[in-house]
């Protein structure tokens, strides 16, 4: 078993740290989770901090099978590449999983919007539509109660399926991202770049396969597991965040075409 390397050594510190830390301090997932950046949550450091947030304890099967992908395929990519190279690799591969999230989640919430086009609702009504906590909107009964968002919404004359759709939309702003998992992708695309032929095992799935098959086969199975809300390296809480995963992987395979094409050279990132 291959020690572990200098930079992935302290990934893992800081990851501990913030799952340790956020535990004793549960406002950190307000200021350190990605959200989306028309939510009045975003913060632009999340674009980097999120990937060292996870689930909270005593949820640990989250960051526990990060860590330990981290540590299994980042060592390696380490000890070939040095440690500048592969922490600009992994930083990317997250920023890439961030901005694939972020772009079907836009897709999404603006094709619900066009449903509501017709009520010429200005940016700054959006803005406040998305932003809306609808759990405080309603009665006992279930019928809306008088204020900003009643008025708005009657002076344009909303119908209910409109509603419906804004408040789908709001939803979807108001979800975040955490984990590694983005990056962990960018590392599984690499490895099997690099190693095609290396042999690779799952729990489950006890036979040995060559990495240029099992890494195609797990992005895959998590992508089918990620439109039920599931994922295999992280938690796919929404039905959408594994876009995240490929995302990163995606962005593992560019880099490493990119680099493979012009023949880059290592010694560069000394």
């Amino acid at each position: 078993m291959m020690n572990i390397t200098p930079v992935v050594k302290q990934l893992l510190i800081i990851n501990i740290l913030f799952f340790i830390g956020s535990y004793f301090v549960p406002v950190a997932y307000d200021l350190f989770a990605l959200y989306y950046p028309e939510n009045d949550g975003f913060r632009i450091w999340q674009l980097i901090t999120h990937m060292f947030m996870h689930a909270p304890f005593p949820n640990v099967s989250h960051i526990l099978f990060n860590m330990f992908a981290l540590y299994s395929f980042g060592s390696a990519l380490e000890h070939f590449w040095g440690g500048k190279k592969f922490l600009f690799f992994y930083i990317s591969c997250g920023l890439g999983a961030a901005l694939l999230h972020t772009v079907v989640n836009y897709i999404e919430i603006h094709s619900l919007l066009s449903q509501v086009a017709n009520l010429n609702l200005s940016t700054s009504e959006l803005h406040q539509l998305l932003n809306a906590d609808y759990s405080s909107l309603f009665d006992s009964k279930g019928k809306m109660m008088a204020g900003e968002i009643n008025s708005l919404l009657e002076r344009v004359h909303c119908t209910q399926q409109q509603f419906n759709a804004i408040g789908e939309a709001s939803m979807i702003s108001k979800g975040t991202v955490i984990g590694a998992s983005g990056a962990i992708y960018g590392l599984l695309a690499a490895f099997a770049f690099m190693f095609p032929n290396a042999e690779l095992a799952l729990l489950f799935i006890p036979i040995p396969i060559k990495a240029k098959y099992f890494v195609p086969g797990i992005l895959a199975i998590d992508l089918f597991l990620g439109f039920n809300g599931q994922s295999i390296f992280g938690a796919g809480s929404t039905g959408i965040a594994h876009f995240a995963h490929v995302g990163g992987a995606l962005t593992g395979f560019i880099m490493m075409w990119f680099w493979k094409k012009n023949q880059f050279n290592g010694n560069r990132w000394n």
